[in-house]
């Protein structure tokens, strides 16, 4: 997990990308606290999903520099210690769950009754233990997507960066997530969860508000209510962009 220093998760400084020729983030500076649910909210467009590629390494960047748990993003180092979750699931549609979840466990150095009991965990923490046997290509697009979550948690990542991970489930367990979420920060883990349901803005520690590619906020959820004056997520969102014009730093 992370350190007890206190130190960022993350540390990000004026990074740029640019993807064709459009500039999709623009001297981006922004800092993730360890051991928090941080929540990274915007519109489709707004740079969430080149941001988290950025953090684990997987994006080709123009300038600046981000760095994650005290090493540059992408290093050898962070292997074992960054879980990632795309919107696609990446996993074997040829295997089963728990074999899916096995694999990337031993990827991760789990080997005999280690690794058996904490598949066998994860699996439960996703609420897939009942479908373990149950080929990948058969599941529906919100069990597949569980697959590809737990193949992300086995390991223990020190900072788990997830990309909009509960699109298509059913509210009882994106609640039932959500509680996951918080309790995996408890126990020291670091995580950025990706949405543009603003509902969800609640149940973060800090929330940090995208718009074409540039950071409008960086607070908690009820000092976002405050400085907006609004009473829901959603509406102080809209608050926020038509204040700033989309395009200054609150």
């Amino acid at each position: 997990m992370n350190g007890t220093d206190g130190s960022p998760a993350v540390v990000i400084r004026d990074l740029t990308v640019v993807r064709g020729k459009r500039q999709v983030l623009s001297e981006l500076s922004l800092e993730i606290p360890s051991r928090q649910v941080v929540g990274l909210l915007g519109p489709s467009g707004s740079g969430k999903s080149t941001l988290m590629r950025s953090i684990v390494g997987v994006q080709v960047v123009e300038s600046g520099t981000v760095t994650v748990l005290d090493h540059p993003a992408g290093s050898p180092a962070l292997r074992h210690r960054v879980g990632y979750v795309s919107q696609s699931p990446s996993v074997y549609p040829d295997l089963t769950i728990r074999e899916n979840v096995a694999y990337f466990g031993r990827a991760v150095g789990l080997t005999g009754r280690g690794l058996r009991e904490t598949v066998a965990r994860t699996l439960a923490e996703v609420d897939l233990t009942d479908h373990a046997a149950v080929l990948v290509r058969n599941l529906s697009g919100g069990q597949e997507s569980r697959v590809s979550l737990a193949c992300a948690l086995v390991g223990r990542p020190g900072l788990l960066v997830l990309d909009e991970p509960t699109v298509g489930l059913d509210p009882v367990l994106r609640r039932d997530l959500w509680n996951h979420f918080r309790d995996l920060a408890e126990q020291g883990c670091s995580l950025i969860v990706s949405s543009h349901v603003m509902d969800e803005a609640a149940r973060c520690d800090r929330l940090v508000l995208l718009r074409e590619g540039r950071v409008l906020a960086d607070l908690t959820p009820a000092e976002l209510l405050e400085r907006t004056g609004e009473s829901d997520a959603d509406a102080a969102f809209l608050a926020l962009v038509e204040a700033t014009g989309g395009g200054e730093i609150w």
